[in-house]
């Protein structure tokens, strides 16, 4: 067997589990197919995830049904106005020894865990907010003099309702800015509501049936290092996230006259390394340009700053986001759209 075809059959494998996840994740959370691609392709690019949407949508039911299908351990905070930082983080107590003697030991808080689901985290104050800056980019906590690795994978997926937003603390620019997606997470069609309503009493997710074991889950990792991003696939995200900003370029003009501040860099890493997540849910070894198109939305529709035009006109981020994808060419220096750039 050669080298190519050994490749290929290890895509191929790693593929068929991450499709069984998602089957499994449609079978616990029914009309949400999109959504949990989405979810399992952030995991994949090991990137937090923040989930907005209405009460009841099942924001923390997909959360805690991750847990079960990834088997990594699972930590819930409820973010309220009186968390506190340490609340999280965890702090440093007085401990005594059976001498006598009196030391100070680190106690970890709920952060230390493989997913924590940071539930309404607008909720919190800013002070508690930035609590977790540290965490989501250096995956680590500095407790005094101490600096505290975190366990290996770790993710942050945090959810925000989009109403009912007296006394809550919207996320500043700095700490969006850590969360690869942010998803937005809608109501089901009449037809699933029906499927809901008639197959599961009082609304209760059943349990997972499958789960990726945490040598699975290491596996896709590793192929996610083999998926290939050629140059003119990186030209393209590279001119996406640059169209996003005011006054760049001409043909999109007319969009980024909203947008007061575009992405950093952080977003262009976080596009191509999903894409390439996306690249290998579709078993392929190379990204092409639909990748980064069906991503694209997801990473930047929290990164732009819109302005007072923005307001006054009634243009949302993401409506923004999907006019600057559809305007900013695929091609670049002649080369044919739809090339895919498999790699040999």
């Amino acid at each position: 067997m050669t080298q190519e075809m050994a490749q290929r059959e290890l895509l191929q494998k790693g593929q068929q589990k991450l499709l069984k996840a998602v089957e499994q994740l449609d079978k616990i959370l029914l009309g949400q197919h999109e959504l949990h691609e989405l979810v399992l392709i952030g995991i994949l690019s090991r990137g937090h995830i923040l989930l907005e949407g209405l009460p009841g949508v099942g924001k923390t039911a997909l959360v805690k049904a991750l847990g079960e299908l990834l088997c990594l351990q699972f930590s819930r905070v409820q973010f309220t106005p009186d968390l506190l930082p340490g609340d999280i983080t965890g702090g440093t107590i007085l401990q005594s020894a059976p001498d006598g003697s009196r030391t100070l030991e680190f106690k970890a808080g709920p952060i230390f865990t493989n997913i924590l689901l940071a539930d309404e985290i607008n909720r919190a104050s800013p002070k508690t907010q930035s609590a977790m800056l540290e965490a989501m980019q250096e995956r680590q906590v500095t407790c005094g003099n101490a600096t505290y690795p975190l366990p290996d994978p770790f993710f942050v997926l945090a959810s925000q309702n989009p109403i009912e937003l007296e006394g809550t603390y919207p996320i500043p620019e700095a700490q969006l800015d850590r969360f690869m997606f942010k998803l937005n997470v809608t109501s089901v069609d009449v037809d699933t509501l029906t499927e809901i309503i008639a197959t599961r009493r009082r609304g209760v997710a059943q349990k997972a049936e499958f789960s990726l074991s945490k040598e699975d889950l290491t596996e896709c990792f590793e192929l996610m290092e083999k998926i290939h991003l050629s140059r003119p696939v990186a030209s393209y995200i590279a001119r996406l996230v640059g169209a996003a900003h005011p006054g760049n370029p001409e043909e999109v003009k007319a969009v980024t006259r909203f947008v007061s501040y575009g992405p950093s860099p952080r977003a262009a890493i976080a596009m191509a390394e999903s894409a390439r997540a996306a690249a290998l849910l579709n078993g392929r070894g190379a990204v092409s340009f639909e990748d980064v198109k069906r991503v694209a939305p997801a990473v930047l529709n929290h990164r732009l700053v819109l302005n007072y035009n923005a307001k006054l006109e009634k243009k949302s981020a993401a409506f923004l986001v999907e006019e600057i994808v559809k305007h900013v060419p695929c091609a670049d220096s002649g080369l044919p759209e739809g090339l895919t750039f498999e790699k040999e």
